[in-house]
């Protein structure tokens, strides 16, 4: 009798991700089926290296410091994580493969796959209380792969079969567009503009928002348009009043999705209700006017 097969999607990228190397099972509740299984593993020269991403402890259960080398020019070697999300439902034959594999939506399981590993990497962060642990996207992976393997291969981050996916990172923007973010960075350092602290509490809010989390999303939110109307209200620019004033019009919406937000406790089973409760067409709608706002404030250039 074959061995049962199990579907993937795989990611490479040139960083350690976090999460020490393993097989992770993800349930919405302690009782209920597995979800999805994700499995870390570190790569280097093509290989896959057993505990490459745990710490080393030395014998006296502490890290050994590392004592100073001479430098030289040559590139530091780049540490690789694979990253594979196996669907824990098997299939008993490779024709039932070959189909997922014929009629897979790229777009649609690549997302969903990295948003099952960013579901990882986010609470990686919090229990590991690293704020510079960093969730993902496919645009930044060095390969995407999907297909399938038989068990113990696919938990090693093998296969039997797969097929590497393009990734395009969307639209294609022309010159001047893909300039305009260089151009602002080198006038905030050059110190003849600013950023906001709304800027950054939206980027926040976005990631939420797109990762499945609506109730982190409305709270960065809040935060967001409480910071975003103080301060463009302080630059008191004319091209921005009828903006400003929809977005004061929109915060008591926003504060009262916060609110709801917070009202409720946060178990996996219980934050995907809180997610159904909270009128997440409004939250979007709030979210893109306040970043229409922001690419209004810089679209004709930096202020001195």
């Amino acid at each position: 009798m074959a061995a049962p097969l199990f579907v993937f999607i795989q990611f490479e990228f040139p960083w350690v991700l976090g999460p020490a190397e393993g097989r992770y099972l993800l349930r919405t509740e302690a009782d209920g089926e597995p979800e999805r299984v994700v499995v870390i593993g570190a790569l280097a020269a093509g290989r896959l290296l057993p505990g490459a991403l745990a710490a080393r402890p030395s014998r006296l259960g502490q890290r050994r410091r590392a004592r100073p080398r001479p430098a030289n020019s040559e590139p530091a070697t780049v540490p690789t994580t694979r990253a594979t999300v196996v669907d824990p439902v098997s299939l008993s034959a490779e024709r039932q493969a070959q189909a997922w594999l014929a009629g897979l939506d790229r777009e649609h399981e690549v997302l969903a796959a990295a948003a099952i590993l960013n579901r990882v990497l986010h609470t990686h962060r919090v229990a590991s209380a690293d704020p510079y642990l960093r969730e993902v996207s496919p645009a930044q992976a060095l390969v995407i792969r999907a297909g399938w393997g038989e068990g113990e291969q696919v938990a090693d981050g093998g296969w039997l079969h797969a097929n590497e996916l393009p990734w395009q990172t969307g639209r294609r923007r022309d010159r001047s567009a893909a300039l305009r973010p260089q151009e602002r960075l080198a006038a905030v350092l050059g110190g003849r503009s600013a950023t906001l602290m709304c800027e950054e509490l939206v980027l926040r809010a976005r990631l939420d928002l797109d990762q499945g989390r609506p109730a982190y999303a409305a709270v960065q939110l809040d935060t967001a348009y409480a910071a975003a109307i103080e301060e463009l209200s302080a630059e008191a620019r004319p091209d921005l009043a009828i903006r400003v004033a929809e977005l004061a019009k929109l915060r008591p919406q926003v504060a009262e999705l916060a609110r709801l937000a917070l009202a409720s406790e946060s178990t996996p089973a219980q934050e995907q209700a809180q997610a159904q409760a909270l009128d997440e067409e409004a939250l979007a709608h709030a979210l893109g006017r306040l970043e229409a706002t922001l690419r209004a404030r810089t679209a004709g250039g930096f202020t001195r």
